[in-house]
């Protein structure tokens, strides 16, 4: 897959997958993984620096939390600004891909 057309969706996704519920980074990346059939493979490099960034910007909070091995990790949940902000990304990923569409559409047997 062409990761310079995943580039900007990193951040909608993420507020997608906490919409359903709240979740540590590694679940994040697994349920990214599982729900795209292995195409989307995030790395602790661009999926912790996004959360780290996200939360700086209020969109979303993490709490640590313990498992039930003693072990801590920090668990996410979107924030109202955070529902705010997918619903926009939401709109503007929407647009994009008509637009996309419509191009490759008209252009469609014509190379």
């Amino acid at each position: 897959m062409d990761t310079e057309l995943l580039k900007g969706t990193l951040t909608l996704l993420i507020l997608s997958l906490l919409s359903r519920k709240p979740m540590y980074g590694y679940e994040i990346a697994s349920t990214v993984h599982s729900d795209t059939s292995g195409a989307f493979t995030w790395r602790e490099g661009s999926l912790y620096p996004s959360l780290h960034k996200l939360e700086a910007n209020g969109l979303i909070t993490g709490e640590w939390e313990e498992t039930d091995g003693g072990r801590k990790r920090k668990v996410y949940h979107i924030t109202p600004r955070g529902r705010e902000a997918l619903d926009e990304k939401q709109r503007s990923w929407t647009e994009l891909q008509a637009a996309v569409n419509c191009v490759l559409e008209k252009s469609h047997g014509q190379a």
